[in-house]
Order: C-alpha cells, then structure tokens, then sequence
C-alpha cells in the first residue's frame, strides 16, 4: 500500500499545473528530403528537448530566455538554429564527416556532445537491443561493447549473469558494475540461495527485471575518468539506461501506439554427438554400471547379452517384485535409446510490447508501456514470466519549472529445475537433474523406464542398489522457484534560473521483494529426507541528488559546462529464511510437515553523502579539459577512514578542428586525441568494523521446560581501522572518421591499480577468532580496446557496413598479505578452486596434476596408470587473452535489413566435467573405436623409459581420463560463435498511406545457433559460455549443471 500511494503521490505532483510556454515545431530533413525520424532536439542551455517523429515532424516548449536550438542525429552534423519571430522551424540535416560530434548520457545522466569527453563511452541506441530472444538485458549487449566481459551462468531461463568491465580489481569483493536507470541507482544484484555446489548458477540477477524493449539507450562508461560521479559504487563501471519512459521530453508528442508480437522456439543449444556401438557395462560386459564401457550392440549371445538381443529387465529384482511383477522374469532390449532427444523439449518464447506515447495537454507529455514475456525453458516443467508496466510523465510549468516523473512495476515468477554440480556422477551437493541425465548409458531408456515407486513414491531406476535418481523423479518432486515483485521510479525538478544556469533536484526509488522458495520431496537418492527451503529479501534504495548545472560561453572562443552537486543514497536490505529438513507426509511442501527446522534472519542499512563537481572548460570546440572530483562520506567505516576525496581529470583535443587542411584530402573527416586520469575507491560492507553479540533466543530447554537463551561473541574479528580500496587508472585514445565517413575507429588503452584491497584472512583460533579482514592486497588491469566499422557500399537504395571490437585485458596480481601465498576465490575442493597468487593472473584455476619428471613426460606408474600429485597446482589461467567480435549490417531501401554478429575468443582454460564424464565413461562418439584392444598411456615410467604397460580402454579413460584427474578435464576454452543473426522486412511507406498504420515491419531473429570450441572433444558440441560457479568473482567452471540455449522466431510490429 506504501508503494501504491508514493506512486500515485509522484503521478499527481508530475501533471500539476500545465501552462504552456512559446510553441516551435517544425519538419527535420535530409539533403534529399527525407523526412528523419528519431532527431534529438534541445532547447539550448536547459533540460528541455524532443525527438522528431516518424514523419520527421516535432513540437518543443521553448522556456522564456532561450534563442537557440540544437538539432543532433547520429550520423548527422550538429545543427544550432537560432530562434526568431516565426514559430515554425525546418531544418535540413546534412551527413556528417564525423559522427562524434552526437549528445551523449554521461555520469548522473549529463548529456554532453561526444566529441567534449576525455575518455571512452559506447552508446547503443534501441535498434541494438529490442526485438531480441532474451530476457536479460545485459545478455543482450554481449559482443558489442569492447571491454565488457559477460557470461551467462545456464542457458535456463531467468538465470544470472556475471558482468565484468575491464577486468577483476577486487580480489574478495564485488566486481560487477553498477546499473543505473534513468538517472538513479538500480539494485542488479545476484543473491543465491544455494551454495556453489548445490546450484548457485540457477540464481537470478536482478537486471532481469528490466525489459529490453523498453530501453531506448544503454550508456556504458568504463574508466574511471568517465564513473568518477558515481564515487565508490562506480569503480567496476557503469551501465547507464535510459528507458523510454525515461527518454520521454516530447512535450508536443503525437499519439503514437508500438506493438511487437514476439514468438520464439527455446532449445538447448546443443547435444553431444554420442556413439551408438556400446551400452551400459564395465571391461565390455552389460551391467548396471554408472558407465558405459559395457557390451557391443552387435554381438548378441556374448559379454552378457542374449542371443535375443536382450538382458535382465533392470527392475527384475527383489526390492520391487512386488511393486512391478510384471516384470519378473522379464528381458530388457540391449540397445541405443535417444534419451538426450526424448527428455529435453523446445519451449516457446511469447513476448508481447506495448509503447503508447501522447501528449495530455499543451506541455505535458505521456509515454506508457507494457509489457508480457511468458517463456517455457528447453526443460520440462521449467518457466519464466514476467510482467512490467512503465509510465513517463513530462511537463513544464509557466514559471520555467520542469516535472519528470518514471514510474515502473515488474512482477516475475520463474520455475527452474535443481542445478547442483558433478564433477562425474551424482551431484556433490544438494539436487540436480543434469548430472544424472547427460551421462545415462546408452543402453538405458531414461524416458520408457518407470521413475518412481507407486507404494511411497521413492525414486526408482536401473541401477539395483537405487544409487543413481531418477531424472523424471527429480524433475516432479524438486522445485525452485521464485517471485519477484518490483517497483523504481524516478521524480525531477528542475528550474531554469537564467538561460544558462539550471538548479535540478531528483529522487530516485528502487525496491523489490523476492521470495524464493526451494522443496524437495523425501524418497531421493540426492537429499533423501527431502527439504523445504524458503526465503524472503526485501532490498530498497533511496537516492536523492541535487545540482546546479552551467552551460555558458564565456565568450567567443571559451564555453563553461559544469555541474556541482550533492547525493544521498541509502540502501537497506531485510532478509529472512525458513530451512526445514525430515518431510513427514510425501508431496505436502509445507513447513509444519517437516520436523526439523532452522531460521534465519538478517537486516542491513547503509548510508553514502557525496558532493561532487563536474567542469569542462571548451576551446574553441578542438580542445576541452574536463574536472572532476568526489567527497564520500560512508557509513560503513569508522570516522577516521570514513571520508574520502578522489578527483578525475581528462583531455580531449580535436586536431581537425585546428589544422582544418587535414581533411581536404578526403581521407581524414574527423580525428579526436584524449587521455584522462580518474581515482575511486571501495568500502567494505556494513558491519565490519566492529565486533558483534550473537543471541540465540532458544539454544536448548530444560527438563523443567525452561527455556535457555544464550549471547556468543563471533568468531570474526573486526578490524576498527579497515579503510576503503583506492583504485587509480591511466588511459589513452584515438577516435576518427575516415574517407568521407566510410571507416572509423575508437582505440582506448588503459592501466587500471587497485591497493589497499580488502581481503579475508584466517585467524589462528588461539586467538578466539577465525576469521578477519584487512587492507593488503594489489592488482593491476591494463588493456586494449579496440571499436572499428567500415561502409564499403554506400548509395542511394544499399548500404553495407562491417564493425567489429576487439578486446585484450592482462590482469596481475600484484600482493597478497605477508607470509601469504595464495587465497581461494572460490574453493570447490580442498583438492580445486579458483585462487589469486602473487605475480600471476587473477582467478588461477589449481587441482590435482600428473606428476612430470625432469623433461616434462608425464609419469606413469606399474599399473599403468597415470602417478597424479594430490598437491595444488596451477592447471590454467581462465581469463582469455583477447575477444573479438564481428558483425554486418545490410540495408536494402529500408525495407530489408540484414544483421549477424560473430564472436570469437582466444584462450582461456575451462575446467569443464560435462565432456570429461561423457568421455571417461564412454558415451561421446570420440570412443567409438575397437575397445578389445588394449591400450597404453603416453608417458614414461618411474626409471624413465616410455611405458609399455598394457591397459583396457575401459581403465584407461576411466582412471586416466577426465573422470579421476583434474587436469584431464582442464581444456582450452578458444571459441567461435555465430551470436545474433536477423532480417527485417519493412513495408514501404507509400504502401501504408491509406492505412491507420505508420509503420509495419517482420523480423525473424535467432540467437546462439552455431559455435565450436576448438579445444574440447568435437563430439562434445560443448558451448563454454556458461558459469557454475554463479556470478561472482570465479570464472572457468562449468560442473554438468545447465547447457546454453539458442532460440530462434520472429517479431511483428506495427505502429500507428
């Protein structure tokens, strides 16, 4: 009810008082006469703008003192018109020789020309993000920011995604960016209810909640020069979004209704290539074996097959004699069954958009949108909908007084299947389907076999001692759900003081309730007592901010454009949980039928003041020198480390503004130099300053019924003089326009130090604590980044345009702590993990190696297997040594436009046990060979002489492959992607005349449909885009929980 009543307070105060100002409309052209559509309009010197329609037409309130206009279009020259008498202004565009002289969103949503700022900024306007399969607008930009690092962690619907721009600069920190929504802080966190190896990788990112076809613009800021605004919450970058709501300033819009229609097909994006010569069985004998190294198919009447084909039905056994005696006796046919084919569906996509955009009364505007995107993942059962509603509200007052107002509500519920992981067999904690679909033997039918027992509905399956769960099982009696609930909005004021000086206040609110529920049925293998998990977070940002912004030319060669201001954001976050175990009565998934049960809650509040200034001093418009600095004041450290001041400085200089003979040869158009310095830091989270008081208000009752409560000191050990991270970053770059504006490039390199970083320590418990944090580690980022496109046909009906990106980062750890020599990122074993060490990359994955001797030959030992060390040892670095993507963009007329985006990545190692386990255990076709002869593994024996020592095939891939040894399942993660590929039709404008419709289009659209990971068994068709670790801060897992998906459909849209 809360939110309800701010929601309709924000509504009201935004439509109060609508008196008109000074009307100018008018019609904006090409040299052709074209009519543009989407041309940013601003009245000069204030907040006030527009964009043109679909027929090129507009309409701006002028506020009083304004006498210019600026007209920008991507693509086109800036246009600067001044205001007369006539209130009916056309303006005809011509075709830019650079298009960096476009308005960009930059830090606490300050738009300024391109061509002003000192440091890299990639903008994505809303033709590169709508119309897409995805739900997740952050999947959405991959491959087209250079810089930008994202990995989806499953291919399941609604699960997370890691976000890495620039590299790891925290060693146990976040390194995700922050997201901010038209103009305010968003809360994109991924918060897992289950641990690493019980399913972290299912758990949502809250980015999700946005609505792809609803954003207008997607900003991304990367150094520190560009996020200094932000202050700490900036130092992993910024993501800025401007949603159409949002992007809304058309006071004088037209009635304008947008509908798409969506539909898409949902599968996952590969299966293994399996070979179909062997089935289920050991040292090539039939058995109920976990493997398939068993008989031949094509030799019935030996290694325990009949002469019929056939063996003992796998539930002709005592245990269910009476629950199945139809099957006593019985045989069972010894053959290849397509199970992988048979279990996983494709679902449908249904995604539906509504944008109705008008304007109420004379300046005032409305934008509104809806949204529905109803998805059925490539897995039984598992599903995800959404529903989103947005309203943007524009006016401005007769007393030089603006109103905005955004107001957004999401509502998502989500159904997904148990993802825990398995490095071979089961899962090692927790539930999971995968693991014990993928790698079923072939001569299993997982599909025809009866999952569970009809007299207590326990799990049943081939294997005699029930050691393996039923897939089908799993599926109806685990469930992971979530429901989201989700209200953000914003409200502006802002007020024109002189023509030139404009005083802005806004607040911002974000708050979601998310409730995940997780429940387990008694009668499995995995958890067999069965569970019952459920958990509420309610998280809430207050972000309030206040400028003063200047935009003056001093004279005729120098302009001011500055802002000084002031934030408060406070974030609060409540959560509570319920973990029952020991179901008493099967199928009722209520806490009162469990027997044990534990709870927890936690509530956490923190506060950040920062003030904050921002000025560009131009010259002439060739040169500008742009200062910035940042005072915070957190709550999260005590006084003496609790305010920090990190200033940003950058350059940016035009040379073809000056030396105007450099582009009389057509070869040059445009070139931009600029090289910026930028410092932020990074605060621990609340309460680790000081040391706290645990109660437990029910730790055990007396024989008298007495109930005893107890306090306990935490064994964490607060440090009262932790201070903030201090990172500091150096960059350079070029941007040009070249050969009339048919080739260009952005190029950044940058060198990024973080030190003073927070790090976890153990404690030795004599101390009475185990655990502490402490100010001590280094790392260092430097890297290349690289934005080019080309036009190679460019005439009146045809165009034809390449870009690409290309993307290297070398990440070094510089120190640890003294007297320590490595610390687990994420540890999966005591044996394997994720682990930063001093000198070396970020994130080395270490396991267990076969031993080598002097010369490198691996050792083999009499039996011959392979001698494995049980020590760690580095078996790869996970981060890849460059990115590069590719993409075309073909328009015909512009009725038919084609586009496809390849990516390509170099290197990167993967511990991955999905290929390992088929190979180890004989399923992939890669083992389809002659498996009676013997085989000997290369490598040399304990006196150094190569090994002859004969062993089956079966030993061999099992113990010496990737089933026992971790470097066996560490591959070379290079790989090659078709990403996006779509072609659009569009129906002429002449054809739609004499229709209510402004405009028709059909897109058919597909995602992920093609990749190779050329380091990974062929057969594997294995796509390493995938995370099991979760989002965080461990990269180069993948643990057989979820594949990748691919989709593929089409989109119809209509205006009118």
């Amino acid at each position: 009810m809360k939110r309800l009543s701010l929601a309709i307070m924000l509504a009201l105060m935004s439509i109060s008082a609508m008196l008109a100002q000074r009307t100018v409309s008018g019609t904006v052209t090409d040299t052709k006469g074209e009519p543009l559509i989407g041309v940013s309009i601003f009245a000069r010197g204030t907040s006030v703008g527009t964009v043109t329609d679909i027929d090129g037409t507009y309409s701006l309130n002028v506020p009083e003192g304004v006498n210019t206009l600026v007209f920008s279009y991507t693509g086109f020259e800036t246009k600067e018109v001044s205001l007369g008498a006539s209130n009916v202004i056309d303006v005809q565009m011509e075709e830019a020789v650079e298009q960096l002289s476009e308005v960009v969103v930059t830090g606490l949503g300050i738009r300024k020309e391109k061509k002003a700022l000192g440091y890299g900024v990639t903008t994505l306007d809303q033709s590169a993000l709508e119309l897409r399969p995805e739900a997740d607008v952050a999947r959405v930009l991959r491959g087209k920011v250079p810089g930008v690092d994202i990995t989806s962690t499953s291919g399941l619907a609604g699960s997370g995604t890691n976000v890495i721009i620039r590299g790891y600069s925290s060693i146990t920190g976040t390194n995700q960016p922050l997201f901010v929504v038209d103009g305010v802080p968003f809360n994109s966190d991924t918060r897992a209810d289950q641990g690493v190896l019980a399913g972290a990788a299912s758990a949502s990112s809250r980015f999700l909640d946005l609505d792809p076809n609803n954003i207008a613009e997607v900003s991304v800021l990367k150094g520190l020069s560009a996020t200094v605004l932000y202050g700490e919450a900036g130092r992993n970058g910024v993501i800025l979004i401007t949603t159409k709501n949002g992007a809304s300033r058309d006071l004088n819009k037209k009635f304008e209704v947008t509908v798409d229609q969506s539909f898409f097909a949902n599968d996952i994006a590969s299966l293994p290539d399996d070979q179909d010569a062997y089935g289920n069985g050991f040292w090539n004998t039939a058995s109920a074996a976990f493997s398939n190294w068993g008989a031949p198919f094509d030799q019935p009447g030996k290694y325990g097959v009949a002469e019929d084909g056939t063996i003992r039905h796998p539930y002709d056994r005592a245990a269910l004699n009476a629950v199945f005696p139809q099957y006593v006796g019985a045989r069972y046919p010894y053959k290849a069954y397509d199970n992988l084919q048979n279990f996983f569906q494709t679902g449908l996509i249904s995604n539906t958009s509504v944008n109705i955009a008008n304007r109420l009364s004379e300046g005032t505007s409305i934008n509104f949108n809806y949204g529905y995107r109803n998805e059925e993942g490539f897995v039984p059962l598992s599903k995800y909908k959404k529903n989103t509603f947005g309203l943007g509200i524009n006016t401005r007052l007769s007393n030089q007084i603006g109103v905005r107002t955004t107001l957004n509500f999401v509502r998502s519920d989500r159904v997904a299947p148990p993802t825990g992981t398995s490095t071979s067999s089961n899962p090692n904690d927790g539930a999971s389907l995968f693991s014990n679909v993928f790698y079923t033997p072939r001569s299993v039918d997982l599909n025809g076999l009866e999952w569970e027992n009809p007299l207590d509905h326990s799990s049943i399956y081939y294997r005699g001692g029930n050691d393996i769960q039923h897939p089908y099982w799993t599926l109806h009696n685990t469930k992971n759900s979530e429901l989201v609930n989700r209200f953000f909005g914003t409200l502006t004021f802002d007020y024109s003081l002189t023509d030139w000086l404009t005083l802005t206040y806004r607040y911002g609110l974000d708050t979601y309730a998310q409730r995940n529920r997780y429940a387990i049925n008694k009668g499995g293998r995995q958890v067999p007592d069965g569970l019952l998990e459920t958990r509420e977070r309610i998280n809430t940002i207050h972000d309030h901010n206040a400028s003063l912004s200047i935009n003056k030319d001093l004279n005729e060669d120098w302009n001011l454009d500055a802002v000084l201001g002031t934030n408060l954001r406070a974030d609060i976050y409540n959560f509570t949980g319920t973990y029952s175990t020991q179901q008493f009565v099967f199928g009722l998934q209520d806490h009162g039928n469990y027997i044990e049960h534990s709870n927890d809650s936690y509530f956490e509040e923190e506060s950040l003041l920062g003030a904050y200034l921002s000025a560009t001093l131009g010259y002439r418009r060739f040169l500008y020198l742009n200062l910035q600095g940042r005072n915070d004041w957190t709550s999260t450290l005590e006084k003496d480390n609790r305010t920090l001041f990190y200033p940003s400085a950058s350059l940016s200089f035009i040379p073809t503004e000056v030396f105007t003979d450099m582009t009389s040869g057509g070869v040059i158009d445009y070139l931009k130099i600029r090289v910026g310095y930028g410092t932020s830091a990074g605060y621990p989270n609340p309460y680790q300053t000081r040391n706290t008081l645990g109660l437990t208000t029910r730790e055990f009752v007396t024989n008298s019924n007495a109930v005893i409560n107890t306090n306990s000191v935490s064994d964490f050990f607060a440090r009262a003089d932790l201070a903030p991270e201090l990172h500091r970053e150096a960059e350079i770059g070029i941007e040009g326009r070249f050969f009339r504006n048919r080739f260009g490039i952005d190029l950044s390199l940058y060198q990024k130090k973080s030190e003073d970083l927070i790090i976890e320590l153990d404690l030795d418990p004599s101390t009475g604590f185990d655990l502490s944090t402490v100010n001590a580690a280094k790392i260092t980022n430097k890297g290349i980044e690289l934005g080019m496109d080309v036009t190679p046909i460019k005439t009146r009906n045809l165009s034809v345009t390449l870009n690409g990106n290309f993307t290297t980062n070398e990440n070094t750890v510089d120190e640890i702590f003294p007297g320590i020599d490595q610390i687990a990122i994420v540890g999966i074993f005591t044996t394997l993990g994720s682990y930063a060490i001093p000198g070396q990359p970020y994130g080395l994955i270490q396991g267990e190696k076969i031993k080598r001797d002097d010369n490198g030959n691996l050792l083999v030992l009499s039996s011959g297997l392979y001698d494995v060390s049980s020590d760690l040892q580095v078996l790869g670095d996970p981060n890849p040594d460059f990115n590069l993507n590719g993409g075309i963009s073909i328009n015909y007329k512009d009725i038919v436009t084609f586009n496809a985006l390849l990516t390509y990545v170099e290197g990167g190692a993967i511990y991955s046990t999905l290929p390992s386990t088929l190979m180890g255990r004989g399923i992939l076709q890669e083992t389809d060979f002659d498996r009676f002869i013997p085989l000997i593994a290369p490598g040399v024996k304990a006196d150094g002489t190569p090994n002859d020592v004969q062993i089956t095939s079966t030993d061999h891939y099992w113990q010496n492959g990737g089933v026992f040894i971790d470097e066996m399942r560490t591959y070379d993660g290079s790989y090659l992607k078709l990403r996006e590929i779509s072609v659009s039709f569009a129906l002429p404008k002449s054809v739609l005349d004499n229709t209510p419709f402004g405009s028709a289009s059909l897109t058919f659209s597909g995602q992920n449909l093609w990749f190779r990971a050329y380091g990974f068994p062929k057969g594997a068709n294995f796509d390493p885009e995938v995370l099991s670790t979760g989002v965080g801060n461990a990269r180069g897992f993948e643990m057989m929980n979820v594949p990748t998906a691919k989709q593929v459909g089409g989109t119809l849209r209509l205006t009118f």
